[in-house]
């Protein structure tokens, strides 16, 4: 494959159009709004300036680039493409409806694939004449920095397409992960807990949300807490993953959104990029200090941790991921120190179970229901690494 379209020239289409064009391929950038395109064919000339500066690019190799990248917004113009990814609003309907326009434009060996973060590949699919070469390629954001790749085959994807994809993104210096077409895949599955234990924490009055993410950090080696986080994805796109999860999921209680996003995104309070989200983030604007408490801040860590660990067991036990792509997934994909799996055999099943058990008899919810697969593993003394 040496020539790629990328649909949609936002942050994540322009990033993943710099990772193209970087393993040397012939890239075009498509996007409707001439505008848009405009903007995103500046800010792509001056990241390579940038990369020149840290003398991570040669400014031949910018000019080469130049050359091989095309901004259109003539769709007709990727028809020779021999993959197109397209990065473009998180929408079935509005999806549906470009890819049957591309369908048409490009050729029968041509790959179609989405970077949908959450949305069902089969489903995107359904569309297309031919559903067979359609795959998910969902990159992490920013794109040329995450070595992270979900590739998901649809139920439709022929076993060749999905080879061939894997190879690809191996070839672009990424690290694949293979991924069932289940509601999240691996990554915006296994971490709603991060999000919606912590936000449920601090909904109950145990603590803060300095607390809350100062334990994820200083406890559990997080490179951010989980609020913090929220506000540099945007409470936006946080919010709308969630709801779609758990809508795809048939409105189980494991990924239940909470009122507390639901309220802040009615606000308009999405997190930095709007200055306010669960932080003010306004010139000089103080935070609460988190509390001095040790034992605290071990509760709210464990609680969170067990949380995901179960969901990673979960996720192993309905076979979304093998054991291996699960645990790089959670480290390469959004930087957790420790793979799930691995920190289950460190915690130990048995003391996990215990801790789902006492939520599950405290709350009385199905959000608490241990995963069989981990209560197996505490049952016959067996770790997830042996």
């Amino acid at each position: 494959m040496n020539t790629i379209a990328v649909i949609g020239c936002g942050t994540m289409g322009n990033g993943i159009a710099q990772v193209s064009l970087q393993a040397g391929n012939t890239t075009y950038v498509y996007d409707n709004n001439e505008q848009s395109l405009g903007k995103a064919k500046l800010s792509m000339l001056a990241t390579f300036d940038r990369l020149i500066e840290k003398g991570k690019l040669t400014i031949d190799l910018k000019n080469q680039f130049a050359k091989q990248l095309h901004y259109t917004s003539v769709l007709s113009d990727i028809a020779a493409c021999d993959l197109v990814i397209e990065a473009i609003v998180e929408d079935v309907n509005i999806k549906q409806q470009l890819f049957m326009q591309i369908e048409t434009l490009v050729k029968p060996e041509c790959i179609i694939a989405s970077n949908t973060s959450s949305l069902s590949i089969t489903s995107l699919a359904s569309c297309l004449q031919n559903p067979s070469r359609f795959i998910g390629i969902h990159f992490f954001n920013p794109a040329p920095v995450m070595p992270l790749v979900e590739i998901i085959p649809g139920i439709a994807t022929d076993k060749i397409i999905l080879q061939q994809t894997i190879d690809l993104i191996s070839n672009w210096k990424k690290l694949p992960v293979t991924a069932k077409d289940t509601p999240g895949f691996i990554v915006n599955r296994i971490a709603r807990p991060f999000y919606g234990e912590a936000i449920r924490t601090y909904e109950e009055g145990i603590a803060g949300f300095e607390t809350i993410d100062a334990a994820m950090k200083t406890i559990g080696g997080f490179k951010m807490g989980p609020f913090e986080l929220m506000d540099m994805i945007g409470n936006d796109i946080n919010f709308k993953v969630t709801e779609s999860v758990w809508t795809q999921m048939f409105f189980d209680a494991r990924y239940r959104p909470s009122l507390t996003q639901k309220r802040l995104f009615e606000a308009g309070y999405f997190g930095k990029k709007t200055g306010q989200g669960y932080y003010n983030y306004a010139a000089n604007q103080a935070t609460d200090a988190p509390s001095t408490d040790n034992e605290l801040m071990q509760k709210i860590f464990l609680r969170i941790l067990v949380m995901l660990i179960n969901e990673a067991a979960e996720a192993l036990y309905l076979k979304i991921a093998s054991r291996d792509d699960i645990d790089t997934a959670m480290t390469k994909g959004v930087n957790y120190p420790k793979g799930l799996l691995k920190w289950a055999d460190e915690v130990g099943s048995q003391k996990c179970v215990q801790m789902m058990d006492d939520l599950f008899n405290a709350y009385h919810e199905e959000r608490y229901r241990c995963s069989i697969l981990l209560r197996k593993m505490a049952l016959e003394g067996k770790l997830f690494y042996q």
